[in-house]
């Protein structure tokens, strides 16, 4: 047994799979999907996946409900896979990607447990659904949807426009994003 073993063994340290790290980059505003497009045809077969986790939202328009899609986190697009060097400076050639987010060292991961959050919301692909909830008293209870066992991340609920507030962390960072949710009556 060498010393990076014993090491290893004195810190409880295990070895993760790296194909499953998630890292993010920052990206104009608005052009979170053609960078998507890009990272994946400069990556193609080096197994790093990139998503762009959205939202689907009513907005009201000149007195009108509309449906829109839109980024849950604007500016950012999410790697999932290993990126080494080469990994590293092919990234960086792609129009459109600000930064790559890292520390002082390397790139900078984003927390199993934040992931895990962000994919319970995107059950279905890519796009967050809407949630269905009825108000009981003066608690809101979610009975179908992505925020379904999810009480405890809303924080204001509005529904006249249809959306709840969710506490979410993302990036170290605590944020708060929009959601849509449909309201049933209760009898």
């Amino acid at each position: 047994m060498d010393w990076r073993e014993k090491l290893r063994n004195m810190t409880k340290i295990e070895d993760e799979d790296e194909s499953q790290q998630w890292h993010a980059v920052f990206v104009l505003t608005g052009n979170e999907d053609p960078v998507k497009e890009k990272i994946e045809y400069a990556l193609g077969n080096s197994g790093v996946r990139a998503v762009v986790p959205k939202r689907r939202i009513m907005e009201r328009k000149a007195g009108k409900w509309h449906e829109r899609i839109r980024p849950l986190f604007p500016g950012y697009v999410l790697l999932q896979g290993k990126i080494d060097v080469s990994a590293y400076y092919i990234l960086k050639t792609i129009p459109g990607l600000v930064r790559i987010l890292k520390d002082e060292r390397e790139l900078y991961r984003i927390y199993p447990e934040e992931i895990e959050i962000i994919s319970r919301l995107m059950c279905n692909g890519d796009i967050i659904g809407t949630s269905v909830a009825f108000k009981k008293g003066d608690r809101i209870v979610i009975t179908d949807g992505p925020l379904l066992n999810m009480e405890g991340l809303i924080t204001s609920v509005d529904p006249r426009k249809g959306r709840v507030k969710v506490r979410l962390s993302f990036l170290g960072d605590v944020r708060t994003v929009d959601l849509s949710i449909s309201f049933i009556e209760t009898a």
